[in-house]
């Protein structure tokens, strides 16, 4: 029998063991994630009510908003950015649905959950403009006018957050270099307080095959987005006055997030940085076993950081 070379089935590009794309243009993600539904009712076990909205209709960019049980003042806005290589993930899966839960409920804030699009269908830098035009949404609510009633009754605006891990710290970091260049100011005369970076990706010395191919307009290895510390001028703008970085001693990113810390310290910047190191655990062991005594020890710290800034 003659081998099956199709262009639906020849693959033009092989990254397993997240996707690959074929010669039609087709992606197969090869790591299902299991879509849950919102809980605009008050979740059994948290209390936490979610709902969805969508941003744009255009890019069908939207977001996952959580709110803790019986509010009765205003509370730390979190807006929060999932990982997954850029390329994987949402944040209506399983896995961030109840770790945004479970941290708004820790900090006792109301959060906002982005679903950006993904690559390679969306090349980076959709997941940047994606995330911008989620931020600029929630800041329209800023004098309590926005379409959206939780935010508007609920959300503190002197007291917003930006939050991700792996790729999504990458994609919150970026945006608070954004907000920088406007003087820290995002919509509304509001800035972020503070920033949340959990096991962050900022690549490493060497191409990164998989972001090369995801960013067909980046410039290498030293692309501030995906590398800041090369750009210690540009890095001196991040438009916060905290930053809390998050490392797992296991982590191949380790060395490069810790030199990023060193770089931000020596650019100017007049913020504060933090670094707060788990031992043993891997890169992102927090969502992959949420149970665990060092998961639930790197929730509480990063709840401390939004309560006590």
């Amino acid at each position: 029998m003659e081998p099956n070379n199709t262009a639906s089935s020849q693959v033009l590009h092989d990254f397993s063991p997240r996707f690959r794309v074929y010669a039609d243009g087709r992606v197969e993600r090869l790591r299902t994630i299991n879509i849950i539904l919102p809980a605009p009712s008050h979740d059994p076990i948290t209390g936490i009510q979610s709902k969805d909205v969508t941003i744009s209709p255009v890019t069908g960019v939207s977001a996952r908003l959580f709110l803790p049980p019986n509010p009765t003042h205003k509370l730390p806005l979190l807006i929060y950015i999932h990982g997954g290589a850029f390329c994987l993930q949402s944040a209506f899966s399983s896995t961030f649905h109840h770790y945004v839960s479970s941290l708004a409920l820790e900090a006792n804030a109301i959060a906002v959950s982005v679903d950006y699009r993904l690559a390679p269908e969306h090349p980076i830098p959709a997941c940047y403009e994606d995330s911008w035009s989620v931020i600029q949404w929630v800041f329209s609510h800023a004098n309590a006018d926005g379409p959206e009633s939780w935010l508007n009754r609920h959300a503190d605006f002197s007291g917003v957050f930006l939050a991700g891990d792996s790729a999504g710290s990458n994609i919150a970091h970026d945006m608070a270099i954004r907000a920088g260049f406007d003087g820290g100011h995002v919509g509304g005369g509001v800035k972020f307080l503070g920033v949340v970076l959990v096991h962050p990706f900022f690549g490493s010395d060497q191409p990164d095959r998989l972001w090369m191919f995801l960013c067909p307009d980046t410039s290498g290895v030293n692309d501030p987005r995906l590398n800041p510390g090369a750009d210690l001028t540009r890095l001196s703008r991040l438009g916060c006055s905290k930053v809390l970085v998050c490392v797992a001693e296991e982590d191949q990113f380790r060395e490069r997030v810790l030199s990023y810390c060193e770089g931000l310290k020596e650019s100017g910047w007049s913020g504060e940085v933090e670094i707060v190191e788990t031992k043993g655990e891997d890169h992102v062991f927090h969502l992959f076993n949420p149970n665990s005594e060092n998961a639930a020890t790197l929730l509480k710290r990063v709840a401390l950081f939004v309560n006590r800034v």
